[in-house]
């Protein structure tokens, strides 16, 4: 665990053995079973979760009662529902285990203070945040511009193993549409 934190804050910032030791010693671990709700839509979202083995998903349920899934995390990827842990406001949205689930998590005055001990990490938070809305803003550019076959194609050619680990209709509703249209592009395919 010590080994995967650091290769990956690494890849922003270069953090010493004590500085990932002091970032380890202030959060907690947790194992979420499959259907295991990490945030539930309208409650407080009080932690960052860093996935170390599993997979989720972040969805929203419309007024109408409908699913919407705004994103999968899957291992080493930070997933929070941000808007709901920087103003303290209850959450929109869920984050849920697809599978057995393995995380760390922090909240957000430990986080604070980590970032006043060591300084780098907050440079690393903040560059995760930064690819995490570039990667929003591509994936809503994305949809704007392609019709369902071309993002059904994209998804399979940037991220084939979610195909393996996630149910069709929740990729269907990633894709936003129906699980009977993407059955039939996947049997054009």
């Amino acid at each position: 665990m010590k080994e995967q934190l650091k290769t990956y804050f690494n890849r922003y910032v270069s953090l010493s053995d004590n500085e990932v030791e002091n970032f380890l010693s202030n959060i907690s671990i947790k194992v979420f079973n499959k259907k295991d709700c990490l945030l539930n839509q309208g409650d407080v979202c009080h932690q960052r979760f860093f996935i170390l083995e599993g997979l989720v998903r972040f969805y929203e349920i419309d007024d109408k009662g409908n699913e919407r899934i705004d994103l999968f995390g899957v291992e080493n990827w930070w997933i929070t529902n941000l808007e709901s842990f920087i103003n303290e406001t209850p959450s929109r949205q869920t984050i849920q285990a697809l599978e057995k689930t393995k995380v760390l998590c922090i909240n957000k005055t430990t986080l604070e203070s980590l970032f006043e001990s060591i300084p780098k990490l907050e440079r690393a938070f903040r560059i995760i945040t930064e690819n995490m809305l570039i990667a929003i803003q591509r994936k809503d550019e994305v949809y704007m511009k392609q019709k369902s076959k071309e993002r059904y194609s994209s998804l399979v050619n940037n991220v084939p193993r979610l195909f393996q680990r996630v149910p069709q209709y929740m990729i269907a509703s990633y894709l936003n549409i129906t699980p009977e249209y993407l059955s039939e592009i996947r049997k054009n395919s």
